[in-house]
């Protein structure tokens, strides 16, 4: 049987850390490596773009990963086997990179395997880490624990490209193979250190007997007869597939309709992750339970930011309208603080739902719920970016383009709050 335990924050920057090694190797992946292929070897943006969407749809395995972290009676082992094999897609996607500069098809070739391996590496490790926290943080800590774990990956992503920007100057291929291999070493360095006797016998679940076990469909259709569960999982996808929609288009709508800069446009993404700190550190001070009766529980959170991230959205629409004439940087900054406010209640929410229904099956939860995400941002990312070309060709003015796709997003954020309202409706 499961026995209940609780980590302390030491225990929860621990495992932060495992997330920021998680990212330092994505962020190299997803970034980097893009820049690369699209700048120096002077590819089409589209190369990227499925590369990175065959990492995102490959994480419909999650559930699986997470069923079988279940079936074991520890986690660590699935989060340490998860990390090597991202560190291993992580320095392959490096390595076909540079090859793509003497041998194209091949490197392709070697990079879509090397993403898949990325795919299944952050599906093993991020599922199960997230189970972890979920079977080992109590309720009163589930926001400030989910707000410190994803600040910390942000921590990883900003290091990681601030480090490897410097070393990677000049560009040469051997540069970049010897960057993304001190990284991957380096995160899975870390994230060993980190998961050390971190999972004690208190935190174990003993394996069920053979005749115990429950085939992977029987689980996941039993889970996913769970009202909560099946409405859960369409709130979450259908806010990340608003919130992943505008990353393509916010910033080519600055400088088009407003005739931002390259450098103002950077900028402009700045003050929008600043409103998303600012979001999750809200949510992580009022989230807690002594002030939740103040300030509300994490689904009013949810509601209330998904509804605020649609107003935001219509504001994109009036920005789109008026052009020049609206506050497009204070605009930016309440979608990020919106942003925040709900990601972070989501992901508080997920980890007290995923234990709700008892101990055993929280990795089934998660994984199902990351699953959806990762569709989700997958084609948030492609179809946002799609539908605004769609509308720049039926509009002839771009602003109006712009403002067509912005109205969708703010309607789907509108759809995903009044699928959190349905979570759990009896328990106000």
């Amino acid at each position: 049987m499961f026995t209940a335990s609780t980590f302390g924050w030491l225990s929860i920057v621990r495992l932060g850390l495992v997330q920021a090694s998680i990212g330092a190797i994505v962020v190299m992946t997803t970034s980097t490596l893009n820049r690369i292929m699209v700048v120096e070897l002077a590819l089409p943006a589209s190369l990227p773009g499925l590369l990175v969407a065959i990492h995102y749809f490959i994480q419909v395995i999650r559930p699986r990963m997470g069923f079988e972290s279940d079936s074991g009676a520890k986690k660590t082992p699935w989060i340490m086997g998860g990390l090597v094999l991202l560190a291993i897609g992580g320095f392959g996607a490096a390595l076909a990179t540079t090859l793509m500069e003497f041998q194209l098809v091949l490197g392709i070739i070697c990079a879509m395997f090397a993403f898949f391996l990325i795919g299944v590496g952050v599906s093993m490790s991020g599922t199960s880490l997230l189970a972890l926290l979920a079977k080992g943080v109590s309720d009163e800590r589930r926001a400030a624990a989910a707000t410190t774990v994803w600040l910390m990956m942000i921590f990883g992503f900003a290091l990681t490209s601030g480090i490897a920007g410097n070393f990677l100057d000049p560009y040469s291929p051997a540069r970049v193979i010897l960057v993304s291999g001190i990284i991957s070493m380096t995160a899975v360095a870390i994230t060993f250190l980190a998961l050390y006797k971190l999972e004690g016998s208190n935190l174990e679940s003993k394996k069920l007997a053979d005749s115990q076990k429950v085939p992977f469909r029987k689980a996941l259709s039993d889970i996913w007869a769970d009202d909560d569960t099946k409405k859960f999982s369409i709130f979450i996808f259908l806010s990340m597939f608003a919130f992943s929609a505008q990353d393509l288009i916010l910033e080519p709508f600055a400088g088009m309709i407003f005739n931002y800069s390259l450098g103002e446009t950077t900028s402009l993404s700045g003050i929008q992750h600043s409103g998303v700190l600012t979001g999750m550190l809200l949510v992580a001070v009022c989230g807690s339970s002594r002030l939740r009766h103040y300030f509300g529980s994490l689904r009013l959170w949810m509601i209330y930011g998904c509804l605020a991230s649609a107003l935001a959205m219509f504001g994109l629409v009036m920005a789109g309208i008026f052009e020049g004439e609206w506050p497009l940087k204070l605009n930016v900054y309440v979608l990020g603080l919106a942003n925040g406010a709900f990601s972070i209640a989501a992901i508080a929410s997920m980890m007290r739902l995923a234990v709700k229904g008892g101990p055993g099956k929280e990795g089934v939860r998660i994984g199902l719920w990351g699953g959806a995400q990762a569709i989700a941002f997958g084609m948030g990312g492609l179809l946002g970016a799609s539908a605004s070309d769609v509308a720049r060709s039926i509009f002839a003015n771009p602003a109006f383009a712009y403002a067509s796709v912005f109205f969708i997003e703010a309607v789907l954020f509108i759809a995903a709050a009044y699928m959190a309202s349905q979570v759990e409706r009896k328990k106000k």
